[in-house]
């Protein structure tokens, strides 16, 4: 007779994404998952598989939600030049007020575990191309209303906004000074036009 799951995985799932996330992959032992889960280890390799394919399904999730949230946020932002003043301003709130200073757990995994895993970095290079699309095509609609005047190539205004997002996350695991991260996000404002 089979075994019955006596535990929703999303949620279990959640809890080792932020698990995963606050500690990363190589500080995370299996017993930590255990402990934080609630669960036991046979449940855990049935359901997840070992401690690397449970990390790379939370950190799916984690894309996943993000990317998503992503997507919405900019909907309902049909003004580009306050969507991203207000995506900056936001990650910066977050950034000062994460007493853990996790920071996001994408470029906490491309600092710990690339270049070791060529899967995980493909999974990683997909992220980044998703991520400056997602601001591109955003750039675009903007530029397409209207709103951006500039010949500024916009792919690369992308990427560049793509890299200033990650970097809020890197530099605020140090200290996080919101003036400083402001005035810089404000500098780079200035370039939509």
């Amino acid at each position: 007779m089979p075994r019955v799951k006596l535990f929703d995985e999303n949620e279990v799932l959640t809890k080792a994404m932020n698990l995963f996330w606050k500690q990363g992959y190589s500080a995370t032992s299996v017993q930590d998952l255990v402990s934080h889960l609630g669960i036991n280890r046979a449940s855990i390799y049935d359901t997840f598989g070992d401690k690397n394919k449970l990390f790379k399904k939370s950190f799916e999730l984690y894309r996943k939600q993000n990317s998503e949230g992503l997507i919405q946020f900019f909907e309902n932002r049909p003004n580009v030049k306050i969507g991203f003043s207000e995506l900056f301003d936001n990650a910066i709130q977050e950034a000062v007020s994460d007493k853990d200073r996790k920071g996001c757990f994408v470029v906490n995994t491309t600092t710990e575990l690339t270049p070791n895993d060529e899967n995980l970095y493909q999974i990683l290079e997909t992220n980044k191309q998703d991520l400056i699309n997602l601001f591109f095509e955003y750039l675009k609609k903007g530029k397409e209303s209207g709103q951006l005047k500039s010949s500024q190539d916009l792919k690369s205004l992308a990427t560049l906004f793509y890299t200033l997002y990650n970097g809020i996350q890197v530099v605020s695991k140090i200290r996080p000074n919101k003036k400083e991260l402001t005035d810089s996000i404000n500098l780079a404002m200035m370039l939509l036009v």
